[in-house]
């Protein structure tokens, strides 16, 4: 994961814009609406619509530029509001009605630019990284602990790849989970295997000049690889680009796939939270054992 100056600058304004911190980093506590109630609830229609509409077309900043569109956040979308219907369905503006108004924003139901941005915070906010950020540049994973995946396990069957132990550890946990339950990730043995994890400071940001792209990852000055906890996982590319890709194309590709939508939906349940912009990163969150 790349981290430009515009980048960290948004960061220190998610701080500032959330003046509630316990509000901001947890998800909505509503249930979840199941899939077969989707399109019951009455008198949703016309946000429902809107909704199918602005995945397209709903402008909103990051970084100082509009972005258009929404859709690549879907997933993570439902999941904020818990609700488990599509965005386009009644039964999903219901829900972010709901949380439009537990977050103090006016509840239409209607995905705006205001609510797009206040759920985008949040999840920045989730992440202990950001968190840690604001004391300076954690410090990298010592080596003792670390320790080195299986070849099968990574993406290229890499040798040299590794991760914080305890990290690790829960990451094959939760892919022997995601196996088990998800049948178009069970029969490809390339989903979600690691394509990068642990990356040394200075090899992270010595080995490509400074500003560009080194197997399409921008390097930077701080990294949440250095930690360790991060994982970048296979989930696919669109024709033509490569899996940690930030083209809008490939982005949007891997976040219509199974292997994604099972961890946005699941992944918590392993320590593991979502940086929201990357669809292959993920990073563990529980303590470290020293």
């Amino acid at each position: 994961m790349a981290m430009s100056a515009a980048f960290v600058t948004v960061l220190v304004l998610a701080w500032l814009k959330s003046p509630d911190p316990a509000l901001a980093t947890r998800p909505s506590s509503a249930p979840a609406v199941e899939p077969a109630d989707c399109g019951r609830p009455g008198g949703w229609a016309q946000a429902a619509q809107a909704n199918a509409a602005s995945l397209d077309t709903l402008s909103w900043p990051l970084s100082g530029r509009d972005q258009l569109g929404w859709e690549i956040y879907e997933p993570l979308a439902e999941q904020q509001v818990a609700s488990s219907c599509p965005a386009d369905s009644p039964a999903f503006a219901v829900a972010l009605e709901r949380w439009q108004a537990a977050h103090g924003l006016p509840a239409s139901g209607r995905m705006d630019a205001e609510s797009f941005e206040t759920m985008w915070i949040a999840m920045l906010r989730r992440r202990p990284f950001v968190q840690a950020m604001r004391l300076g540049c954690p410090p990298p994973a010592a080596a003792s602990q670390l320790e080195l995946a299986r070849p099968e396990e990574t993406y290229g069957r890499q040798p040299t790849i590794m991760a914080r132990r305890e990290a690790l550890a829960a990451y094959r946990s939760m892919l022997a989970a995601a196996r088990a339950e998800v049948p178009a990730i069970r029969s490809d043995p390339e989903a979600l295997t690691i394509v990068s994890a642990f990356r040394a400071p200075q090899a992270d940001g010595g080995d490509c000049p400074a500003g560009q792209a080194c197997f399409n990852l921008t390097r930077a000055a701080c990294s949440v690889h250095r930690t360790g906890r991060a994982f970048d996982l296979y989930l696919g590319a669109a024709p033509g680009r490569d899996p940690t890709s930030t083209a809008d194309d490939n982005r949007l590709y891997q976040a219509r796939t199974p292997a994604y939508r099972w961890l946005v939906r699941h992944a918590a349940q392993f320590g593991f939270l979502p940086y929201a912009y990357e669809p292959w990163h993920w990073e563990w969150t529980a303590p470290p054992s020293g």
